[in-house]
């Protein structure tokens, strides 16, 4: 599959969407802009790859709309050389989208279907992750730790502690807590354990999978 001026367009235009609904971050519009979104998704859906919606993708999981990836990606604040870690690879684009930004993207997918795809797919397209696992989000990526941000992008029922554990002084965490409608919630680490906690409206997503092993 290629992308063509005519995909080039297309995503102007969602971009111009994303405007009208309150995405500022010159950085993260670009990002939208230069990443070519229906190479993400089964070719079935190529009408419908920069209409600002989410879509179905391998193993019941979605893409995300444009506008909660933009939303999410701008509340980080990612300055080049942050290191990021993403709970939920997905289809990969927001790892696209966070490289483009100029992170050190650490990622981790709970669906072993997906991370054997979008492990080997984003190189394929140049977006290249700091680190990939197949793994259980809940628990972060301690060995890693700790991150500037951390972005889950997908709907908690539960904070869990791990991901608060693993941000530095400063650091930023975004997630949507919540069982069938949830809350974007933004949490600034002040101190060891002193948390700045925003509520930024709701959202849909699909469920964050614990590890039940």
């Amino acid at each position: 599959m290629k992308d063509t001026f005519k995909h080039k367009g297309m995503r102007q235009k969602l971009v111009d969407v994303l405007i009208k609904k309150g995405i500022k971050d010159e950085k993260v519009l670009r990002a939208i802009s230069e990443i070519p979104r229906h190479l993400f998704m089964d070719s079935g859906f190529l009408d419908h790859a920069y209409q600002d919606k989410a879509f179905p993708i391998a193993a019941d999981q979605t893409i995300s709309q444009p506008y909660t990836v933009a939303f999410q990606s701008e509340l980080l604040k990612i300055n080049s050389g942050d290191k990021i870690l993403e709970i939920g690879t997905g289809s990969g684009y927001q790892t696209a989208v966070l490289c483009l930004l100029g992170a050190k993207v650490f990622s981790i997918e709970r669906q072993k279907e997906l991370f054997k795809k979008t492990s080997k797919f984003l190189p394929k397209l140049g977006y290249r992750a700091k680190k990939l696992v197949f793994g259980d989000g809940y628990k972060g990526m301690p060995e890693e730790a700790p991150f500037k941000s951390i972005i889950v992008t997908a709907g908690a029922p539960f904070v869990p502690n791990p991901l608060l554990a693993q941000l530095e002084i400063g650091g930023r965490l975004v997630i949507p807590v919540g069982e069938d409608v949830q809350t974007m919630t933004l949490f600034i680490r002040k101190g060891l354990k002193e948390f700045e906690k925003h509520e930024l409206g709701e959202f849909r997503f699909v469920p964050l999978l614990e590890d039940k092993n």
